[in-house]
């Protein structure tokens, strides 16, 4: 717990970094689906760093480490595929995007259910988990939905994502400002 809270900011900025790509992808719904990859693989890769650098911050302090770690590793592979080929199809990067904001929030609904014990209000990332699984099977259940769609479906979750995620940072930062109560004997 007290790694989320003391670095309440990667949260912040993970949010900042989703509403900047929802909103990048609205204004620019025309160009081809390689602006639109890029965008999502450098979205995808700042996420899987800040993950890794969770991943760190809690092995250090011996914290449940692994759901960071994982959470990384997808985001960098994503961001690595996505590069690799730049060329892929609307369909394969439709997919990709659905299974990792799938298990984004597979992740995200773990996490907060674990920290549940430590802060009231965890619902910001419950929210932020299923908004994400949902994204994710809304794009598996319309795989030919277009790429227009697919553009605006995109930004309107990263948007949602950011929100939520902006609102589980603040609430990780009144949470670590609150003193801890004195020790009883």
């Amino acid at each position: 717990m007290h790694v989320l809270t003391q670095n309440w900011w990667m949260w912040l900025i993970r949010g900042i970094a989703a509403i900047i790509f929802g909103i990048l992808a609205f204004i620019w719904p025309g160009p081809t689906i390689v602006v639109i990859g890029v965008l999502f693989g450098a979205y995808a890769l700042v996420d899987g760093i800040f993950a890794i650098y969770a991943t760190v911050r809690a092995a250090q302090t011996q914290q449940r480490w692994w759901p960071f770690l994982i959470e990384g590793i997808v985001g960098i592979l994503i961001a690595a595929i996505t590069f690799y080929d730049i060329r892929i199809t609307l369909l394969a990067l439709y997919l990709t995007i659905a299974a990792w904001a799938f298990l984004t929030g597979i992740f995200e609904i773990v996490a907060a259910i674990q920290l549940r014990k430590h802060i009231a209000n965890e619902i910001w990332l419950i929210i932020g988990g299923i908004a994400s699984i949902a994204f994710g099977a809304l794009m598996i259940y319309y795989p030919l939905a277009g790429a227009l769609a697919l553009i605006w479906l995109i930004a309107s979750y990263a948007i949602l994502f950011g929100v939520l995620m902006i609102g589980f940072a603040l609430r990780l930062r009144a949470h670590a400002q609150t003193p801890a109560a004195p020790a009883t004997v």
